[in-house]
């Protein structure tokens, strides 16, 4: 299983729409190849940056079928207008847990 962490800081004023239109996205991740799951996290002590974590069973999966989709192409729609900076994306795996 592969997490996406995608980070992405919000204009400020912009964090309501943003976060509707993350809802309206979901059954784009959803529908999409080896996507097991999708969540937003707003980070308490910086106003305006979220993490929004994406569940895939394969590094391909994001990389190759999800971002070269029609889906990636409407979800970067919907979000990008509210966008304050470049979105910064990683990939992990689980290496241990408790």
């Amino acid at each position: 299983m592969i997490l996406e962490t995608a980070e992405l800081t919000i204009a400020p004023g912009q964090e309501g729409a943003f976060e509707a239109a993350v809802r309206q996205a979901v059954p784009l991740f959803l529908g999409s190849r080896g996507c097991k799951g999708v969540r937003l996290h707003r980070v308490v002590e910086t106003p305006g940056l979220y993490r929004l974590l994406v569940d895939w069973d394969t590094l391909e999966d994001h990389t190759v079928h999800f971002r070269g989709s029609e889906a990636f192409a409407q979800w970067r729609a919907l979000v990008s207008p509210h966008f304050a900076a470049a979105p910064a994306v990683t990939h992990s795996e689980e290496a241990m847990s408790a």
